[in-house]
């Protein structure tokens, strides 16, 4: 028997195969059972245009079996099988696939799709085996071979006998070393999970014969082990039925079967694409968010199939951020797989596949938003702040894509309205959407700034996470409407009569007003009449792009650049503490020297900003009570 040599090339590439090309010596079983898929395919393809072929699938499958004693690991099929030429082409010279050819020569014909693409993923099995024997008889042949191997230094080919069409593989497993426990590929459980993770979807049952334990007599305790065959994979996947084969209790039990929560989907995405790129898909809309969804930790994706079989447990390029939180997967028959079957050459393909899912994901949530409120906002409960980082991100590219998703409180409604609710309902007069800032809608409603608004009517938007301003500021305007802050310098409005008052008012106490100003040089940019305030002797307005609110969260980042908002303080001349400002001013420069530093904490303190001096401040206090 002479041992054959592999290519240089080839040789080569083996050795690459055995130490690097997978990322999980795991993937050597998918391999070898894709192949098996591919030569009963074969077969399939044969019937089509050979009547004398008559495929009936119930005579197709793949058998695993484990030999613990002789750390053998077997794997059976009854494909199509290989000729003494074909061994020596397909296995003798790696990544010549018989699968390729033979996909190319039919391509016309309908039928499945054969797996394997490249021939490499044959030689995965050299990652856990220390030696490979491959007995085949091909289709319409009386003779049998065997091609064996124990790995680079070269392989034999020499007939056999085997009773039946096809091909089986046996592997002896490597012994454990300090780094890696081969004992596991030939334990059942194992082996049982593996099939289910990367090979559940298979069109062709794939058999084992498993370890079960009954009692020797009935409500004895000692029990007799048999061994019974069963079918580990599935077969046919969900993604693949047709929609109307379905129910909605279909679609929760392969959430729960695929672990994409402990929670219940509020919503399901079934999609089949027929087009440039053909892919089916299932995804879902959590009802909740993960423990660690909003952290460093969490790993956004979907599962990604070739034919039915795994190929990426979380593929992130076919998400975008904003709708990270979604679950499900993608299986395409078109993708261009590198030789590990396990990354993407190109992304084309996907880019096409999440342009058209994201189209599908924000189709179905404005779905849930017109026909079930409630649970829209349970949704947004849990996501509504991962869409608005989506609008912020990017510089605001998603921003068309996410302003009709968003939900916020509502002044007048006291409840969530969307942007496009609120523009619906606008009075006739109002140019502008008003929306103010805080920690809670509590502390909101009781804000100073909000009165002059909302004496006119005007519904207000109250913002209360912190990524909420900067989304808007990125978004700018809404149906030609633009946001503005009700803490903002210029509202917008029409208050001539207001303005004119508040300007005689400061002309008439220039001095007054100077004198505060310099007392708090460096605290604010000038002090000033108010034309906003009702029932509040002072309050901090804004100019700028920074607001009070942003000022805080970009503070409390850990790269803080001391980003300061520029600031004003407001005094109400119709509130009785600026009779009180303007005696003191008149007749004790030290009281009015007080009385301006509690203004100023006061109106910190409404902003839920720190004051400077929290000593000096309770000091303050304690002067004007005695």
């Amino acid at each position: 028997m002479v041992k054959k040599q592999f290519q240089a090339e080839s040789k080569r590439l083996l050795e690459m195969m055995i130490n690097s090309i997978y990322s999980q010596k795991e993937v050597f079983l998918r391999e070898l059972i894709s192949n098996s898929s591919d030569a009963i395919d074969k077969i399939y393809y044969k019937a089509l245009t050979d009547e004398s072929l008559d495929f009936d699938m119930g005579n197709y499958y793949i058998k695993i079996s484990a030999d613990k004693e002789n750390r053998l690991l077997k794997i059976k099929d009854t494909g199509i099988g290989m000729t003494k030429e074909e061994l020596e082409n397909n296995l003798g010279v790696i990544a010549q696939s018989g699968s390729l050819a033979f996909k190319k020569e039919n391509e016309s014909k309908d039928g499945h799709d054969i797996i394997g693409q490249f021939g490499v993923g044959f030689y995965a099995a050299f990652m856990v085996a220390e030696e490979v024997k491959v007995i085949s008889r091909a289709l319409g042949n009386e003779e049998a071979y065997v091609w064996e191997s124990k790995g680079a230094d070269g392989y034999t080919i020499e007939t056999a006998n085997k009773e039946d069409v096809g091909t089986e593989i046996i592997l002896k497993i490597m012994e454990n070393t300090e780094e890696e426990n081969y004992d596991e590929y030939l334990e059942e459980y194992r082996l049982k999970q593996i099939i289910k993770k990367y090979s559940d979807f298979i069109r062709y049952p794939i058999k084992m014969d498993i370890t079960k334990k009954e009692p020797k007599e009935e409500g004895s305790e000692d029990y007799t082990e048999y061994t019974e065959e069963e079918t580990i994979n599935s077969m046919v996947p969900i993604w693949k039925k047709n929609k109307s084969e379905l129910t909605g209790e279909d679609y929760e039990n392969f959430y729960q079967e695929k672990r994409y929560g402990f929670d219940k989907p509020l919503k399901h995405i079934h999609i089949h694409v027929d087009g440039t790129i053909r892919y089916n898909s299932i995804l879902y809309i959590p009802e909740s968010t993960p423990y660690n969804y909003y952290t460093a930790e969490y790993e956004k994706g979907l599962e990604l199939y070739s034919n039915g079989v795994l190929i990426m447990e979380k593929c992130a390029e076919l998400l975008p951020d904003y709708f990270s939180f979604v679950k499900g997967l993608v299986d395409s028959e078109d993708l261009s797989l590198n030789i590990s079957r396990e990354m993407l050459q190109h992304d084309r393909q996907l880019k096409l596949i999440s342009k058209n899912i994201t189209k599908k994901i924000k189709q179905q949530l404005l779905q849930l938003l017109r026909e079930d409120r409630e649970g829209y906002e349970k949704f947004f409960e849990s996501f509504g702040r991962q869409l608005k980082y989506g609008v912020y991100s990017d510089f605001g590219a998603n921003k068309d894509t996410l302003q009709d998703l968003l939900l916020f409180y509502s002044s007048k409604e006291k409840k969530l309205v969307s942007l496009d609710e609120y523009v619906s309902r606008m009075p006739e007069d109002q140019k502008y959407i008003y929306y103010a800032t805080g920690e809670s809608i509590d502390r909101i409603d009781k804000l100073p700034q909000t009165e002059l608004v909302a004496d006119k009517g005007y519904e207000i938007l109250y913002f209360t996470d912190e990524v909420d301003e900067f989304a808007i500021k990125m978004l700018m305007q809404y149906k030609d409407k633009e946001f503005r802050s009700v803490s903002s310098g210029d509202l917008g409005l029409d208050m001539t009569e207001e303005n004119n008052k508040a300007e005689e008012e400061a002309a008439s106490n220039k001095d007054l007003f100077t004198e505060m100003k310099k007392q708090l040089e460096g605290k604010v940019k000038d002090v000033k009449v108010s034309n906003r305030l009702k029932s509040h002797p002072v309050c901090l307005s804004t100019d700028g792009e920074i607001s009070v609110e942003m000022e805080k969260v970009l503070s409390a980042m850990p790269n803080n650049q001391q980003i300061k908002a520029e600031k004003f303080l407001e005094i109400n001349p119709d509130h009785e503490v600026y009779q009180s400002l303007k005696t003191a001013y008149e007749s004790d420069k030290e009281k009015f020297a007080l009385y301006t530093n509690l203004l100023y904490n006061q109106a910190l303190l409404i902003e839920g900003l720190p004051v400077g001096d929290p000593v000096e401040f309770t000091n303050d206090i304690c002067k004007v009570m005695v």
